[in-house]
């Protein structure tokens, strides 16, 4: 097969589903896409999308350059890291208790908003960088391009990660009729905040060292 190739396709196949599994898994992002897109609508879900897909790139090239190693071998800086998603992911929570019922946002700003959202919850997610650095080596041939075929399961990762919380938006999104009374509304909100609030709990307990 040509080098440039990267990548066979048994482990491409392999880290495919590694991947479809590890995204069905629930999760921050799982949890704050169906919040968002069932109380704000699909087109705030799909920007959250768009951020979160950016994010899980932006460590995906980090790790190819080495900086997710460092960030995961040194205890100080994934710590850091650490909390500081964990304190991001409660905040996200708060916000979404502490809105219910109020008017939405301009869609316009709504939507930036969320995309950044999305961004930065994914670029402050240590498990993400662990991700990088102790499952995708495994499905790398050290005889062939390194960073190639960094590159190539990083863009197979997040393609499949997006395709999932595309639809998670969708499944979600349907709800967002039923919730156009303000009551149902603001139930659905907290109720999903708490939800997030508990998984930002349960982050912060799976990623403890």
């Amino acid at each position: 097969m040509d080098p440039a190739l990267a990548v066979a396709t048994g482990p491409l196949l392999s880290f495919t589903l590694a991947s479809i599994i590890i995204e069905l898994t629930p999760g921050p992002n799982m949890t704050y896409l169906a919040l968002v897109s069932a109380a704000e609508g699909r087109r705030s879900g799909f920007a959250t999308v768009a951020g979160i897909a950016l994010g899980l790139a932006g460590v995906g090239l980090a790790a190819a350059l080495g900086v997710a190693e460092l960030i995961s071998a040194s205890p100080v800086a994934y710590e850091l890291l650490r909390w500081s998603g964990i304190l991001f992911l409660l905040y996200l929570a708060w916000d979404g208790w502490r809105e219910a019922g109020v008017d939405e946002v301009a869609a316009s700003q709504g939507a930036a908003r969320y995309f950044r959202r999305g961004l930065v919850t994914n670029l402050l997610n240590p498990k993400a960088a662990v991700f990088y650095v102790a499952v995708l080596p495994n499905f790398i041939d050290p005889a062939g391009p390194v960073l190639a075929q960094t590159i190539t399961l990083t863009a197979i990762y997040v393609g499949v990660a997006t395709l999932i919380h595309a639809g998670i938006v969708l499944l979600a999104g349907a709800a967002t009729p039923f919730l156009t009374d303000e009551r149902r509304e603001r139930t659905a909100r907290r109720t999903l905040s708490a939800l997030l609030a508990l998984v930002a709990l349960w982050f912060a307990w799976s990623t403890a060292r």
